[in-house]
């Protein structure tokens, strides 16, 4: 599925090359946030977190 979304997203940012700045503007924005970055941080390492947490239990 996300495959399938990077796809559109790329194909319709060639089609309609002016959007690639505002895409690109968006995006820096965001990741320039702390707290985006954080979260994304958090989201990407809870399964690990999670895991080695129930190895502690065993």
């Amino acid at each position: 599925m996300m495959r399938l979304a990077f796809g559109a997203l790329l194909g319709f940012l060639v089609a309609y090359p002016s959007l690639l700045s505002g895409v690109l503007a968006v995006a820096t924005a965001v990741a320039s946030q702390p707290v985006v970055l954080a979260v994304a941080a958090g989201v990407i390492a809870w399964p690990r977190i999670t895991r080695r947490i129930r190895g502690w239990a065993r």
